[in-house]
Protein backbone atom coordinates (compact mmCIF):
# COMPACT_ATOMS: atom_id res chain seq x y z
CA UNK A 1 0.00 0.00 0.00
CA UNK A 2 1.33 3.37 -0.71
CA UNK A 3 1.55 5.26 2.35
CA UNK A 4 2.46 8.79 0.78
CA UNK A 5 5.28 10.88 0.10
CA UNK A 6 7.99 10.94 -3.05
CA UNK A 7 7.31 7.15 -4.77
CA UNK A 8 9.47 5.54 -6.12
CA UNK A 9 11.03 5.16 -9.22
CA UNK A 10 11.82 1.25 -10.22
CA UNK A 11 15.15 0.39 -10.89
CA UNK A 12 15.86 0.45 -14.84
CA UNK A 13 17.37 -2.91 -15.48
CA UNK A 14 20.68 -2.49 -17.56
CA UNK A 15 20.20 -3.93 -21.25
CA UNK A 16 21.76 -7.31 -21.83
CA UNK A 17 23.80 -7.08 -24.96
CA UNK A 18 22.64 -9.95 -26.74
CA UNK A 19 25.33 -12.69 -28.67
CA UNK A 20 24.66 -11.21 -32.36
CA UNK A 21 24.98 -7.25 -30.84
CA UNK A 22 28.50 -8.32 -29.06
CA UNK A 23 30.02 -9.89 -31.98
CA UNK A 24 28.71 -6.95 -34.24
CA UNK A 25 30.60 -4.66 -31.78
CA UNK A 26 33.78 -7.00 -31.81
CA UNK A 27 33.84 -6.87 -35.39
CA UNK A 28 33.14 -2.75 -35.51
CA UNK A 29 36.46 -3.07 -32.54
CA UNK A 30 38.17 -4.73 -35.31
CA UNK A 31 37.60 -2.70 -38.06
CA UNK A 32 38.64 0.56 -36.28
CA UNK A 33 41.92 -1.05 -34.89
CA UNK A 34 42.19 -2.10 -38.82
CA UNK A 35 41.67 1.33 -39.91
CA UNK A 36 43.91 2.86 -37.63
CA UNK A 37 47.11 0.35 -38.02
CA UNK A 38 47.01 1.06 -41.56
CA UNK A 39 46.84 4.85 -41.22
CA UNK A 40 49.75 4.28 -38.46
CA UNK A 41 51.86 2.52 -40.83
CA UNK A 42 51.60 4.58 -43.33
CA UNK A 43 54.91 6.57 -43.20
CA UNK A 44 56.46 2.74 -44.05
CA UNK A 45 54.83 2.48 -47.58
CA UNK A 46 55.27 6.08 -49.19
CA UNK A 47 58.83 6.05 -48.90
CA UNK A 48 58.75 2.94 -51.08
CA UNK A 49 57.49 4.90 -53.99
CA UNK A 50 60.83 6.77 -54.00
CA UNK A 51 62.31 7.96 -56.95
CA UNK A 52 59.03 9.03 -57.35
CA UNK A 53 58.34 12.91 -56.23
CA UNK A 54 55.47 13.93 -53.58
CA UNK A 55 54.01 15.41 -56.76
CA UNK A 56 53.34 12.47 -58.56
CA UNK A 57 52.70 9.96 -55.59
CA UNK A 58 50.20 12.06 -55.06
CA UNK A 59 48.23 12.28 -58.84
CA UNK A 60 48.65 8.56 -58.91
CA UNK A 61 46.80 7.97 -55.28
CA UNK A 62 44.04 10.15 -56.38
CA UNK A 63 43.34 8.52 -60.41
CA UNK A 64 43.79 4.82 -58.61
CA UNK A 65 41.82 6.12 -55.31
CA UNK A 66 39.09 7.13 -58.00
CA UNK A 67 39.21 3.47 -59.92
CA UNK A 68 38.53 1.59 -56.56
CA UNK A 69 36.07 3.79 -55.38
CA UNK A 70 33.98 3.57 -58.44
CA UNK A 71 34.00 -0.57 -58.78
CA UNK A 72 32.94 -0.02 -54.73
CA UNK A 73 30.28 2.09 -55.71
CA UNK A 74 29.47 -0.60 -58.53
CA UNK A 75 29.27 -3.36 -56.36
CA UNK A 76 27.82 -2.11 -53.73
CA UNK A 77 24.91 -0.62 -55.80
CA UNK A 78 24.91 2.73 -54.30
CA UNK A 79 25.31 4.10 -58.02
CA UNK A 80 21.78 5.47 -57.77
CA UNK A 81 22.75 7.24 -54.32
CA UNK A 82 25.58 8.62 -56.46
CA UNK A 83 23.60 10.39 -58.93
CA UNK A 84 20.87 11.83 -56.49
CA UNK A 85 24.10 13.84 -54.74
CA UNK A 86 25.25 14.99 -57.95
CA UNK A 87 22.23 17.23 -57.95
CA UNK A 88 22.51 18.64 -54.32
CA UNK A 89 24.04 22.04 -55.07
CA UNK A 90 24.88 22.74 -51.65
CA UNK A 91 26.92 19.06 -50.65
CA UNK A 92 28.53 19.66 -54.04
CA UNK A 93 29.84 22.89 -53.11
CA UNK A 94 31.02 21.18 -49.12
CA UNK A 95 32.16 17.75 -51.18
CA UNK A 96 34.29 20.24 -53.78
CA UNK A 97 36.04 22.14 -51.01
CA UNK A 98 36.55 19.01 -48.50
CA UNK A 99 38.33 17.33 -51.84
CA UNK A 100 40.92 20.50 -51.98
CA UNK A 101 41.30 20.10 -48.63
CA UNK A 102 42.15 16.46 -49.07
CA UNK A 103 43.90 16.54 -51.69
CA UNK A 104 46.51 19.47 -49.40
CA UNK A 105 46.59 17.26 -46.91
CA UNK A 106 47.20 14.12 -48.56
CA UNK A 107 50.32 15.62 -50.43
CA UNK A 108 52.05 17.19 -47.13
CA UNK A 109 51.44 14.45 -45.82
CA UNK A 110 53.45 12.39 -48.35
CA UNK A 111 56.33 14.92 -48.48
CA UNK A 112 56.42 14.89 -44.84
CA UNK A 113 57.39 11.30 -45.09
CA UNK A 114 59.50 11.27 -47.74
CA UNK A 115 61.31 14.06 -46.21
CA UNK A 116 62.29 12.67 -43.24
CA UNK A 117 59.41 14.68 -41.02
CA UNK A 118 57.27 11.45 -39.83
CA UNK A 119 56.95 13.30 -36.24
CA UNK A 120 55.43 16.43 -37.67
CA UNK A 121 53.24 13.99 -39.50
CA UNK A 122 51.97 12.30 -36.46
CA UNK A 123 51.73 15.56 -34.53
CA UNK A 124 49.35 17.16 -37.10
CA UNK A 125 46.86 14.36 -36.15
CA UNK A 126 47.79 14.85 -32.64
CA UNK A 127 46.56 18.39 -33.31
CA UNK A 128 43.59 18.24 -35.27
CA UNK A 129 40.95 17.75 -32.60
CA UNK A 130 42.08 21.44 -30.54
CA UNK A 131 41.98 22.93 -34.32
CA UNK A 132 38.43 21.34 -35.02
CA UNK A 133 37.38 23.38 -31.44
CA UNK A 134 38.98 26.62 -32.93
CA UNK A 135 37.40 26.01 -35.85
CA UNK A 136 34.11 25.63 -34.22
CA UNK A 137 34.98 29.03 -32.00
CA UNK A 138 36.00 31.12 -35.08
CA UNK A 139 32.91 29.59 -38.07
CA UNK A 140 29.71 28.27 -35.60
CA UNK A 141 30.84 30.89 -32.76
CA UNK A 142 30.13 28.00 -30.38
CA UNK A 143 31.53 29.21 -26.55
CA UNK A 144 34.25 26.93 -25.05
CA UNK A 145 33.45 25.18 -21.70
CA UNK A 146 37.11 26.12 -19.19
CA UNK A 147 38.55 22.32 -19.72
CA UNK A 148 38.23 23.23 -23.66
CA UNK A 149 39.69 26.68 -23.04
CA UNK A 150 42.51 25.41 -21.24
CA UNK A 151 43.12 22.09 -23.58
CA UNK A 152 43.36 25.01 -26.29
CA UNK A 153 45.84 27.14 -24.39
CA UNK A 154 48.23 24.56 -23.47
CA UNK A 155 48.01 23.46 -27.49
CA UNK A 156 49.08 26.79 -28.09
CA UNK A 157 52.05 26.60 -25.72
CA UNK A 158 52.93 23.36 -27.18
CA UNK A 159 53.09 24.85 -30.71
CA UNK A 160 55.38 27.62 -29.48
CA UNK A 161 57.22 25.50 -27.39
CA UNK A 162 58.02 23.57 -30.46
CA UNK A 163 58.61 26.81 -33.16
CA UNK A 164 61.52 27.59 -30.66
CA UNK A 165 62.84 24.29 -30.91
CA UNK A 166 62.34 23.98 -34.56
CA UNK A 167 63.69 27.44 -34.76
CA UNK A 168 60.46 27.88 -37.07
CA UNK A 169 56.58 27.02 -36.58
CA UNK A 170 55.81 23.10 -37.60
CA UNK A 171 53.97 24.17 -40.73
CA UNK A 172 53.78 21.07 -41.86
CA UNK A 173 51.69 19.56 -38.75
CA UNK A 174 49.97 22.71 -38.45
CA UNK A 175 48.93 22.36 -42.26
CA UNK A 176 48.08 18.75 -42.09
CA UNK A 177 46.32 19.13 -38.87
CA UNK A 178 44.22 22.48 -40.12
CA UNK A 179 43.25 20.71 -43.70
CA UNK A 180 42.19 17.63 -41.82
CA UNK A 181 39.92 19.82 -39.38
CA UNK A 182 38.34 21.89 -42.37
CA UNK A 183 38.10 18.66 -43.99
CA UNK A 184 36.11 17.18 -41.39
CA UNK A 185 33.92 20.36 -41.11
CA UNK A 186 32.74 20.16 -44.69
CA UNK A 187 31.91 16.87 -44.63
CA UNK A 188 29.68 17.42 -42.35
CA UNK A 189 28.25 20.09 -43.73
CA UNK A 190 27.95 17.92 -47.41
CA UNK A 191 25.97 15.39 -45.28
CA UNK A 192 26.48 12.59 -47.89
CA UNK A 193 27.15 8.84 -47.53
CA UNK A 194 30.23 7.93 -47.03
CA UNK A 195 31.48 6.13 -50.41
CA UNK A 196 29.05 8.39 -52.57
CA UNK A 197 30.85 11.57 -50.19
CA UNK A 198 34.44 9.66 -51.25
CA UNK A 199 33.71 9.18 -54.50
CA UNK A 200 32.72 13.12 -55.16
CA UNK A 201 35.81 14.03 -53.88
CA UNK A 202 38.27 11.37 -55.51
CA UNK A 203 36.43 12.45 -59.25
CA UNK A 204 37.19 15.95 -58.44
CA UNK A 205 40.86 15.50 -57.88
CA UNK A 206 41.81 12.72 -60.16
CA UNK A 207 41.45 14.94 -63.19
CA UNK A 208 44.12 17.31 -62.87
CA UNK A 209 45.48 14.58 -61.59
CA UNK A 210 45.72 12.18 -64.98
CA UNK A 211 46.88 15.55 -66.93
CA UNK A 212 49.67 15.61 -64.35
CA UNK A 213 50.43 12.27 -64.68
CA UNK A 214 50.32 12.92 -68.62
CA UNK A 215 52.06 16.02 -68.78
CA UNK A 216 55.33 14.21 -66.66
CA UNK A 217 55.04 11.32 -68.78
CA UNK A 218 55.30 13.54 -72.13
CA UNK A 219 58.38 15.61 -70.25
CA UNK A 220 59.84 12.09 -69.66
CA UNK A 221 59.87 12.73 -65.59
CA UNK A 222 57.33 10.29 -64.42
CA UNK A 223 58.72 7.16 -63.14
CA UNK A 224 55.36 4.81 -63.66
CA UNK A 225 56.00 3.15 -67.02
CA UNK A 226 60.08 3.98 -66.76
CA UNK A 227 60.91 2.26 -63.25
CA UNK A 228 60.67 -1.53 -62.67
CA UNK A 229 57.41 -3.12 -62.75
CA UNK A 230 56.60 -3.40 -58.92
CA UNK A 231 57.29 -0.07 -58.64
CA UNK A 232 53.89 0.74 -61.11
CA UNK A 233 52.35 -2.11 -58.76
CA UNK A 234 53.28 0.26 -55.64
CA UNK A 235 51.74 2.89 -57.30
CA UNK A 236 48.80 1.17 -57.99
CA UNK A 237 48.44 -0.31 -54.98
CA UNK A 238 48.41 3.63 -53.65
CA UNK A 239 44.50 3.88 -54.65
CA UNK A 240 43.70 0.50 -52.77
CA UNK A 241 45.55 1.93 -49.44
CA UNK A 242 43.90 4.40 -49.09
CA UNK A 243 40.61 3.15 -49.63
CA UNK A 244 41.13 0.09 -47.66
CA UNK A 245 40.88 2.21 -44.13
CA UNK A 246 37.99 4.22 -45.09
CA UNK A 247 36.09 0.97 -45.84
CA UNK A 248 37.20 -0.38 -42.31
CA UNK A 249 36.22 3.31 -40.65
CA UNK A 250 32.93 3.16 -42.49
CA UNK A 251 31.96 -0.55 -41.00
CA UNK A 252 33.49 0.71 -37.60
CA UNK A 253 31.24 3.85 -37.32
CA UNK A 254 28.20 1.95 -37.85
CA UNK A 255 28.83 -0.45 -34.94
CA UNK A 256 30.83 1.41 -32.38
CA UNK A 257 30.04 4.17 -30.08
CA UNK A 258 32.12 8.32 -31.05
CA UNK A 259 33.42 7.70 -27.59
CA UNK A 260 35.01 4.42 -28.35
CA UNK A 261 35.87 5.66 -32.56
CA UNK A 262 37.35 9.11 -30.94
CA UNK A 263 40.11 7.28 -28.64
CA UNK A 264 41.27 4.75 -31.28
CA UNK A 265 41.90 7.73 -33.46
CA UNK A 266 44.62 8.56 -31.35
CA UNK A 267 46.40 4.84 -32.74
CA UNK A 268 47.28 6.19 -36.12
CA UNK A 269 49.07 9.11 -34.15
CA UNK A 270 50.74 7.59 -31.69
CA UNK A 271 52.31 4.71 -34.26
CA UNK A 272 53.31 7.37 -36.49
CA UNK A 273 55.39 8.82 -33.35
CA UNK A 274 56.86 5.36 -32.97
CA UNK A 275 57.61 5.30 -36.36
CA UNK A 276 59.58 8.29 -36.48
CA UNK A 277 61.18 7.80 -33.02
CA UNK A 278 62.22 3.75 -33.21
CA UNK A 279 62.70 3.39 -37.35
CA UNK A 280 62.89 6.75 -38.73
CA UNK A 281 65.74 7.75 -35.90
CA UNK A 282 64.38 11.66 -35.88
CA UNK A 283 65.90 13.17 -33.15
CA UNK A 284 63.64 13.59 -30.06
CA UNK A 285 65.45 16.88 -27.51
CA UNK A 286 63.66 16.98 -24.24
CA UNK A 287 62.51 20.42 -25.48
CA UNK A 288 60.68 18.67 -28.30
CA UNK A 289 59.46 16.17 -26.13
CA UNK A 290 58.14 18.67 -23.99
CA UNK A 291 56.05 20.12 -26.59
CA UNK A 292 54.41 17.14 -27.89
CA UNK A 293 54.04 16.19 -24.11
CA UNK A 294 51.92 19.39 -23.44
CA UNK A 295 49.58 18.51 -26.91
CA UNK A 296 49.19 14.62 -25.53
CA UNK A 297 47.80 16.45 -22.01
CA UNK A 298 45.91 19.03 -24.24
CA UNK A 299 44.54 15.97 -25.69
CA UNK A 300 43.46 14.47 -22.13
CA UNK A 301 41.94 17.51 -20.99
CA UNK A 302 39.57 17.82 -24.15
CA UNK A 303 38.59 14.01 -23.40
CA UNK A 304 38.21 14.66 -19.86
CA UNK A 305 35.62 17.31 -21.22
CA UNK A 306 34.00 15.21 -23.42
CA UNK A 307 33.23 12.30 -20.83
CA UNK A 308 32.03 14.75 -18.19
CA UNK A 309 29.43 16.67 -20.81
CA UNK A 310 28.39 12.78 -22.58
CA UNK A 311 27.21 11.49 -18.41
CA UNK A 312 24.06 13.75 -18.39
CA UNK A 313 23.29 12.59 -21.49
CA UNK A 314 23.92 9.10 -20.48
CA UNK A 315 21.97 9.25 -16.90
CA UNK A 316 18.81 10.80 -18.81
CA UNK A 317 18.74 7.94 -21.30
CA UNK A 318 19.06 5.42 -18.84
CA UNK A 319 16.25 6.97 -16.33
CA UNK A 320 13.49 6.71 -19.65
Amino acid sequence: MYRGGRPRTPAVEPAVETEAEAADRRRGLFAAIAANVLWGVFPLFWPLLKPASAMEILAHRMVWSLLFVVVLLGGTRRLRGMRALLRQRRAMLALTGAALFQGVNWGTYIYAVNSGHVLQASLGYFITPLLVVLLAVVVLRESLRPFQWLAVGLGVVAVVVLTIDYGRPPWLALVLGGCFAAYGFLKRAAGSGAIEGVAVETGILAGPALVWILWLGSQGEGTFSTAAPAHALLMFSSGLLTMLPLLFFGAAATRLSLTTLGLLQYLAPVIQWVIGVAVVHEPMPLSRLLGFALVWCALVMLALDGWRGARPVVAAAESR
